[in-house]
Parts: C-alpha cells; sequence; structure tokens
C-alpha cells in the first residue's frame, strides 16, 4: 500500500513537472525566437564603448544591452566579464547582469503564464528599480583595489564575431536568417539544462512538500493576518535569495517554482525577492569567482543581494498602495493541466518553428563550415540535466501505468 501510494505521488510529481513545461513550451520557443532575430540583427559593437562609466548613460545602455542579450546565466556572466575586458566598468556589468537574467522578452512570457500580469509588472519596473539601487550600492562602497586586481585577471576572451553591421542589408540576406536559426539554437544549448532541472525540481516540490513548509519558512500565517507588517515582510524578502539559491536553478528555471510559493501564501515581497536572486545561486558565484577572484565574487553577490532585498520590500509597499498586489494565489493544478485549449495550438506552431529554425541552424554550420557545440553549466549540471530528463520519462511512465492499469 505504502509503495503504491509512492509510485502515485511520484507519477503526479513527474505529470505536473511536465505540464509545467506544456503550458510554457510555446512561450520558451517564440520568446528565444524573438531574442535570436533581436541577436542577429541589432548591432551591438556601437554601444560598448559607451559603458566605461557609472552615469545614467552607461548604466542605460547596459540595461538595453543586457534586455537583448541571451536570458542564459552563465551567458550573462560570460557576456559581462567580456565587456569588462573591453573596458566596461563594473557598475555597467552588473546593470547588464540584471538585465539580461530579468528583464528578457522569454521571461516576462513566462511570468505571465505561470504569475499573472502584477508580476510581470513588477519584474519590469523591479528590474529597473534593482538596476538602480545596485549602481548607488556600488558607488558608495566601490573597493577600487579589489576591482582593478579582478580586471587584471581576467586574460582572455572568448571568440566573438563582428557585432558591427548594416542590420538592413543582413535582415534581406538568407545568410541572416540562418543566423537567426544558429543563435535560437545556441540559445537552447544553453538553457535546456537549466530548463530541464528547473521544471523537474518545481514538480516534484509542487507535489511533494506539503504547503506546511512553505507557510512556516515565511510565516505564511501571520504574513496572511498582517500582509503590511513590516518584520515578516522583510523575513520573506531577507529568505527569499537563500532559498533561490539552495534550489541550484536559473532565472528561466525558476518561475514554476515560483508559481508553488505563491501558491502556498509567500507574500509578494518573498516571490520577487525569489524571482530576482537567480544570479545569486552557487554554481553561477563560483563561475564569477572564476573570472575575478573570490572577493570580487563575493563583493558582487552581496551587492545584488542587498539590492534584492531592497527592490522586494519597495515593490511590495508600492504595489499595496497602488492596489495592484496579486490578491489570490494561481493554484498550481491550474497551470500544469493538458487541455485542448489555446496551449495546445500553440505548442504546435512552435513546433513548426522549431523545425524551420534548426533547419537554419544546419544551414549556417554548413555555410560557416562550423561544428556544433554543446554548452551550459558544468559537469555537474549537465549530469543533474540528464537525470531530470530520466526521472520525468520514469515518473510519466508511472503515472500512466497506474491511471490506465
Amino acid at each position: 500500500m505504502m509503495l503504491s501510494a509512492l509510485g502515485i505521488a511520484y507519477g503526479e510529481a513527474a505529470k505536473t513537472a511536465v505540464g509545467f513545461f506544456w503550458k510554457s513550451g510555446w512561450a520558451f520557443v517564440l520568446g528565444y525566437f524573438i531574442s535570436a532575430m533581436i541577436q542577429a540583427f541589432v548591432p551591438k559593437a556601437r554601444l560598448t564603448p559607451y559603458l566605461g562609466g557609472v552615469g545614467l548613460k552607461s548604466v542605460g545602455l547596459a540595461t538595453i544591452f543586457g534586455t537583448i542579450s541571451s536570458s542564459c546565466s552563465f551567458a550573462a556572466l560570460a557576456t559581462a566579464r567580456a565587456l569588462v575586458m573591453k573596458g566596461a566598468h563594473f557598475v555597467a556589468a552588473i546593470a547588464f547582469m540584471f538585465a539580461s537574467t530579468n528583464l528578457v522578452i522569454e521571461l516576462g512570457i513566462l511570468i505571465l503564464i505561470f504569475l499573472g500580469w502584477q508580476f510581470l509588472a513588477a519584474e519590469i519596473v523591479g528590474g529597473v528599480v534593482l538596476i538602480a539601487i545596485s549602481r548607488t550600492l556600488v558607488k558608495w562602497t566601490y573597493p577600487s583595489a579589489w576591482l582593478e586586481d579582478a580586471r587584471e585577471k581576467v586574460e582572455s576572451e572568448a571568440e566573438e564575431e563582428e557585432d558591427d553591421f548594416d542590420w538592413r542589408q543582413r535582415i534581406r540576406s538568407a545568410e541572416g536568417w540562418r543566423l537567426v536559426g544558429h543563435k535560437f539554437t545556441s540559445e537552447w544549448a544553453m538553457v535546456w539544462e537549466e530548463i530541464a532541472i528547473g521544471f523537474t525540481v518545481a514538480g516534484f516540490v509542487a507535489v511533494l512538500v506539503p504547503d506546511a513548509v512553505w507557510q512556516t519558512i515565511f510565516l505564511a500565517d501571520t504574513a496572511a493576518a498582517h500582509p503590511m507588517y513590516f518584520p515578516v515582510v522583510l523575513e520573506n524578502a531577507l529568505l527569499a535569495p537563500f532559498v533561490a539559491a539552495a534550489t541550484f536553478i536559473g532565472s528561466m528555471g525558476n518561475i514554476p517554482l515560483a508559481s508553488v510559493l505563491n501558491s502556498s501564501g509567500v507574500l509578494f515581497a518573498g516571490i520577487m525577492g525569489f524571482i530576482y536572486s537567480d544570479l545569486m545561486v552557487p554554481p553561477l558565484v563560483a563561475v564569477n569567482a572564476r573570472y575575478y577572484g573570490w572577493r570580487t565574487a563575493l563583493y558582487i553577490a552581496g551587492i545584488m543581494y542587498v539590492s534584492i532585498v531592497a527592490t522586494a520590500l519597495i515593490l511590495h509597499y508600492a504595489f499595496a498602495v497602488i492596489g495592484i498586489t496579486p490578491e489570490s494565489a494561481r493554484a498550481v493544478k491550474e497551470v500544469a493541466q493538458f487541455k485542448l485549449d489555446y496551449t495546445f495550438w500553440m505548442n504546435l506552431a512552435a513546433v513548426s518553428l522549431t523545425a524551420g529554425l534548426l533547419g537554419l541552424n544546419r544551414a549556417w554550420h554548413r555555410h560557416n563550415d562550423a561544428m556544433a557545440m554543446e554548452m551550459g553549466g558544468g559537469l555537474f549540471k549537465k549530469v543533474m540535466a540528464r537525470l531530470a530528463v530520466v526521472v520525468l520519462a520514469a515518473g510519466v511512465g508511472l503515472h500512466l501505468y497506474w491511471r490506465f492499469f
């Protein structure tokens, strides 16, 4: 009987995880298609020479640069490192990292699907506030010697394509659209592991972790009775980044888990703090340490943490004053469901679009005599992602067995 109950729970968790991806699959394809077109057709070389200061223009351009770049957390760190190597100020580099993981189109679509328009509005407004606060904090605390040592530690630069071109000519060319296919495929090569792990963890957490756990950690009973009580709001904002860090999930993978926390009664400040903390997971801090040294990596993480907590608090009270704080949680079962609705047709269209873009990617490799390269977040993430796929496949099979036999 116990084994039967465990099997049913395991199958339900796997089904929920797959349901999360089913609900958002078309959004990923659409978001990465738009991102690929932006990366292929928007010349970025003209932006980078203006990122060497701490002024609003420099930070604003870094924010724009981040918004039109990859949403992969690891790619964000690598690009930020390349910007520093080209002379960008660390303030601009941090602004780029925040924008690249919080203000990109594909993330916005995902937040809208899983959490609703209030969270999307908060993500956009809060992203700007987050960058403004981090800029101020770095200016106030700027450790010149540390950051100069970090800049000197950066020794080599990955090969990059020429980013200055005539976009009108490129968008009319076959090579330009082949490049779109290549960019699209490269995006997936970088983020699929993060997505697989994140959605698997979210599905199993949603089914196997009782709401009481999250309600205890985030003081949900007190929060429900006193949603504006500052000590509880502060506790949610302070704790959320550590919960995010414990999941080891990056920007795209943590949205379904944020919906689980939302359905468990975590305060708005806690949800936003969780969403913004994707750059603070241990593997990403370790990457920054490899780039700049542990001293600078921990300094950047500290700036991010304080900025995230402050932004979450500002959003919580500002949205309450305006009267647009989400009043009711969107049930996880409502999101992770299989129905013959718009999701089915959007996913069907997404499969067709993906097939076309994969064909363009193959054509790009033929014309550029290049070999496909697998990209990702290192050995640990590769192993965990493949394990997640196996776990999901076995769980879905078990769910179908219990349902039909």
